[in-house]
Formats: C-alpha cells, structure tokens, sequence
C-alpha cells in the first residue's frame, strides 16, 4: 500500500519521547516552552503557544480576533476546521473562490473588501503549502481595517519572497498544525504564532480554562478570568516535535524533489493531467495536487480513485467545498458563485506525497495512474 501521505518518524524521535517517559514531567514541563522557543525562532515570529491540534489553534486564534456576529471571508477549498473555528464563536463565515493555484483568490477578497465595510476579518489558506501571496495580503492589511489570519496548517517552512509561513508579518495571527500526515508531527497537535503580546496572553489564557495566576496570589489561588479550553499539549508531543522541526528542512527538500519529479513525469500528458501549480521551489509541498480531464476519458473520477486503492495506491481528494457539506447547506450556504472551485472539485486529486517515498513507489504511482486513465474499455 502507498499512502497519499503519512509520518517520518526515525530513533531520534524515539529516544526523545523516552526521554520524556522517564523524566518528571509530561506535561505542562520544559518541553512546552522549548517547543515555542524553536518554532518561534524557525518562523521568525515573536511568539508561539503550542496546543493539542490545528483546529485547537484556529478556535484560540478565533477566540482572540472575533466577536459573536462578526463577518469572515474564508476559502471554500479547505478542511472543515478553518470555517468551522468561525462558527465556533459565533461569527459568519463567508466564503470566497479560490483561484488557479487552490489559494482563496485575494483580488475576490479585495474587490469584496471595497465594497462591503460590515466585514471584520479575513481567513486564508496556504492550501497545499503554496504560500498566499504576501504583496496582495499586505494591501489588505493597510488598505482596510481587518483582522487577518494565515491558516498554515500545509505551510510550515514555505516562504513567499522571504516571508516565512507563520511569521505574521502580514496578519494578526498564524496556526500551525502538527497532524501525521502534516510535513512535522507531534502524533496530534497545533501551535498558534503571532508578533501581538496583547493577543499572546490571551491565548495563553484560553488555552489552560481562562485562568489566571501571579505572584500576587496565595501559593494555592487562582483565578478564571475567561470562558477557557484545556487545549495544553504534553511534553511526549513537544519532544517528538523538538526533534522533528530539526529535520524539517530536509522533509521539506526531499517532498520538493518528489514533487518536482512528479512534474516531470506528467510533462507528457499535460493534454489531460497536469499538477495543480507549476513547480515553486518555496512551496513546503503538504500536498501534490493534480487536475484531471475526465471529460477527454472514459473513466469517471470514483471509478480512478477506487481502481488506483485497488492497486494499492491510496489517493486523496483536498477537499470537498466547505459550502456544499450538509451542514453548512442547512445554514443557508452551498449557492455561492465559485466556478473555480467546482472545477476544480470534478478535476482534483492528491497523490501520495511524503519524505520517505521512493522514486520507485513514484514511478509505480504515475505508470499504474496512466495505465488506468488510457485503458480501452
């Protein structure tokens, strides 16, 4: 079997986690804030608080920026999380097209900003670890008064004109997730990161039940200062995470190669398959994504994705649009104008893409990919 994506985990990682096993803390130890220390130093951001998942980090994050009826632009072309932290507090989501890359198209965004002022925040994607462009996200930060957050969950380690994924130098906040399939693991996990103090506390806040505690107070007190989460993260995550954000450059350099490879491959056949985007060597490439013409074939999209699990490749969709799940469709939603996503949805699907993948397995992906889609009937 090949998975379209799964952990690299080797015996450094696993005398790591030991050594947590067999010290005085697993959780809420040393490993926390050396975990942020790194990351922080990694994304060139100020601050960075871990927690247990990326959804975790998108509802701390949604805590801090939003209020109960606020109105957010978001992408239909994510998981379910991104728009669903929105929810979480009692905001509006609203969803915008993407454009040819998978990324929330931000001209959309823009021309939507000019014309409706009741929009308090935007929420992009950098889908796939394609990092949203900085130039355009930058107009919007001095251009309108927003609250922006990068969701980075594909994304750590790609960069945008040396911007770092996560660094915020354009947004309020950023959230980093740390999921197996994820370029880094900490087997569950997710971090928020942003360059405002004021925003850091609170999160620190929410993250442990809304409490509150100095030096102030007796040794036993403290204080719930907010309605707070236990969103915490242990320390057997954060030295497993330690260890993996060492090698995380050369997880990145290796899906790069892959994914460069893959191209190449599919050069050929650009006629009816073609990768999502062409090859940017500052992509952390979470995913490869390619777009298929199945109106030039006699096969149907399930019919491909069934027969290659048959072989025993594992393909993945990213993703069905947020706006047309039953949820969201029961709250009014699944009618907006976004031609570029349901092309996109009848065309897109993942290949298997992770470090320790070999250009044999490779090979054995695309020839058994081709022999499906050019087979007589």
């Amino acid at each position: 079997m090949i998975p379209y994506g799964k952990q690299t985990i080797d015996d450094n990682d696993i005398e790591a986690v030991k050594e947590v096993l067999v010290s005085d803390y697993l959780t809420t130890g040393p490993k926390v804030s050396e975990f942020e220390d790194k990351i922080s130093k990694y994304s060139q951001v100020e601050f960075t608080l871990v927690c247990s998942s990326g959804t975790a980090a998108l509802h701390l994050a949604s805590l801090a920026l939003l209020e109960s009826g606020d109105r957010v632009i978001t992408t239909v072309n994510s998981f379910l999380a991104t728009a669903n932290a929105i929810l979480y507090v009692g905001a509006i989501p609203i969803f915008v097209d993407i454009d040819s890359s998978g990324n929330i198209d931000l001209d959309l965004v823009i021309d939507l900003l000019k014309k409706d002022n009741s929009i308090k925040a935007l929420y992009g994607v950098h889908f796939s670890g394609n990092p949203l462009n900085q130039d355009k996200l930058r107009y919007i930060k001095e251009h309108f008064n927003i609250k922006i957050l990068e969701d980075c969950a594909h994304s750590i380690g790609a960069e945008y004109k040396g911007i770092k994924a996560g660094s915020c130098v354009n947004s309020d906040i950023s959230i980093f997730s740390f999921h197996p399939v994820k370029n880094m693991t900490t087997g569950e996990g997710g971090a928020v990161t942003t360059n405002s103090e004021k925003l850091y506390q609170k999160i620190k806040i929410l993250r442990n039940h809304g409490i509150y505690k100095d030096s102030s107070m007796k040794p036993w007190e403290y204080e719930m200062r907010e309605l707070g989460f236990n969103y915490r993260i242990t320390d057997i995550q954060c030295a497993l995470g330690i260890s993996q954000l060492e090698k995380l450059n050369l997880f990145i350099s290796k899906r790069r190669k892959l994914a460069k490879r893959y191209e190449e491959l599919l050069k050929p056949h650009l006629n009816i398959i073609k990768p999502l985007y062409s090859y940017n060597e500052n992509s952390s490439y979470h995913l490869f994504v390619i777009l298929i013409d199945f109106t030039k074939l006699s096969i149907t999209k399930e019919e491909l994705f069934l027969k290659m699990r048959d072989r025993g490749v594992f393909l993945q969709l990213h993703y069905i649009p947020i706006n047309k799940q039953p949820y969201y469709k029961r709250l009014g939603y699944g009618n907006e104008y976004t031609p570029m996503m349901d092309r996109y949805y009848t065309q897109a699907l993942s290949l298997p893409l992770y470090p320790t993948l070999k250009e044999s397995e490779q090979d054995f992906v695309i020839d058994t990919l081709l022999e499906i889609i050019y087979a007589k009937d």
